[in-house]
């Protein structure tokens, strides 16, 4: 299999996959290393193709319906499941994570997390490792997809009454 031929098929198996597929997953399929999946990515990501790595894999950008809005909050890393349950507890998807850096600015980490397993799944990841929060003091944006104006409502309340909710 040639170089592109593994693109291509790299790019039609994250289309056809019902859940995000890890490169480890994708180098095992294709018999390669993790790291050329990661370049592989990479290449089809410069192409134009719009990939996301979230926290449980690689997935296809898809055009989601419903209300995008983004809400700021104030935490410690012990909170974080608490508040990211609230989210999808009250049907919103937490589509990302945003901190503001000192010296590169803007940095948002992919999240897609639409439910408590997937919750779950990343916080079981996020114990190897230090989240993006940490650079501010806790301070950080999530942009949400809500099914509605009132499940962003539900959704600030419930952070607010928990302290989490930045204003």
């Amino acid at each position: 299999m040639t170089a592109q031929e593994r693109r291509n098929a790299i790019l039609d198996t994250l289309s056809r996959a019902e859940q995000p597929v890890s490169a480890t997953a994708l180098a095992n399929r294709f018999g390669v290393s993790r790291q050329l999946v990661v370049g592989d990515v990479a290449l089809l990501r410069a192409g134009g193709t719009a990939i996301d790595a979230t926290a449980r894999g690689y997935v296809i950008r898809k055009k989601r319906e419903g209300l995008r809005r983004q809400v700021a909050c104030r935490h410690h890393g012990g909170d974080m499941e608490t508040e990211l349950q609230i989210m999808v507890d009250n049907g919103c998807t937490v589509l990302d994570v945003i901190v503001e850096h000192p010296v590169y600015g803007q940095l948002t980490g992919a999240l897609g997390l639409a439910s408590r397993y997937d919750v779950g799944q990343f916080i079981a990841r996020a114990d190897a490792a230090q989240p993006l929060s940490l650079l501010t003091e806790g301070v950080h944006l999530h942009t949400l997809l809500c099914p509605d104006g009132e499940a962003f409502l539900r959704v600030k309340e419930e952070l607010r009454g928990k302290g989490f909710l930045l204003e």
